[in-house]
């Protein structure tokens, strides 16, 4: 039998493990809560062979493997997140056995403890801001000359400047209106369009952390956005658990 280690997926505070109903994670392993001063740490058993370093070295490079992973570890910290303040751990967070997550549980208890304060209570929210799909052009007639296929590209390229510079002005009116609601925010580089769905050029990718009794709110204020602004897409998602706020990374 292949020799095996414990998978972490989060750190809670206050769970009773049972509330879980035998969740299963990765491999389905039964997930268990290993405790530490009032810290729970969710972990199940993996096979080392597929999840120590040699294996985690070729399996991350698979993008079939690292979806299958991903949902699985997702799915584990939006249980726990429905019912008790959560902090994800970073995918692929892998101990030798309880003991050494209790170590690091003890290591960190005050960083931990200080993102969970922050988050209790709180939801994620994602909103995005793209510039609309044009329909196509109606062809035109060939430039006649030179200086008439250059003075097309030069309006091309004003028209395409003025949509972007007046986009970012709507994104930071967007941006404005929806950080009142919000306990934090946090600007994220802009997505790859295979990885969004939208052709559109991104200029703002934000994470909001919204009171849990702000949702609807915060919702509502999306809805009037999206019809005060229609020259622009937003595209809002959530809520979900916080991960942009409460990451913790394995050190």
């Amino acid at each position: 039998m292949a020799e095996q280690g414990r998978y972490l997926y989060a750190v809670c505070r206050g769970l009773d493990v049972d509330e879980l109903d035998g969740l299963l994670g990765l491999g389905d392993g039964l997930v268990e809560g290993v405790e530490s001063d009032g810290l729970v740490g969710l972990v199940s058993s993996v096979d080392l062979d597929e999840f120590g370093e040699e294996g985690l070295r070729c399996n991350l490079e698979r993008l079939d493997w690292l979806e299958m992973a991903a949902r699985g570890h997702d799915a584990v910290v939006q249980a726990a997140a429905a019912v008790a303040p959560t902090a994800p751990m970073r995918l692929a967070t892998i101990f030798r056995d309880d003991d050494g997550v209790r170590r690091r549980l003890g290591e960190q208890h005050d960083r931990i403890a200080a993102v969970l304060d922050r988050v209790e209570g709180h939801e994620e929210w994602s909103v995005k801001v793209l510039t609309r799909d044009h329909e196509e052009p109606v062809p035109e007639e060939p430039p006649s000359s030179g200086a008439e296929y250059l003075r097309r590209r030069q309006e091309e390229q004003a028209a395409q400047q003025t949509e972007r510079r007046d986009a970012d002005e709507v994104a930071e009116q967007v941006h404005r209106s929806l950080v009142g609601l919000a306990a934090a925010s946090r600007r994220l580089p802009p997505q790859d369009p295979r990885l969004t769905g939208h052709s559109g050029t991104m200029v703002h990718n934000a994470a909001y952390l919204v009171p849990r009794d702000l949702s609807d709110a915060f919702s509502a204020r999306l809805g009037d956005l999206t019809g005060d602004y229609r020259e622009v897409l937003i595209d809002a998602r959530g809520p979900w658990p916080p991960y942009s706020f409460a990451m913790l990374e394995e050190q």
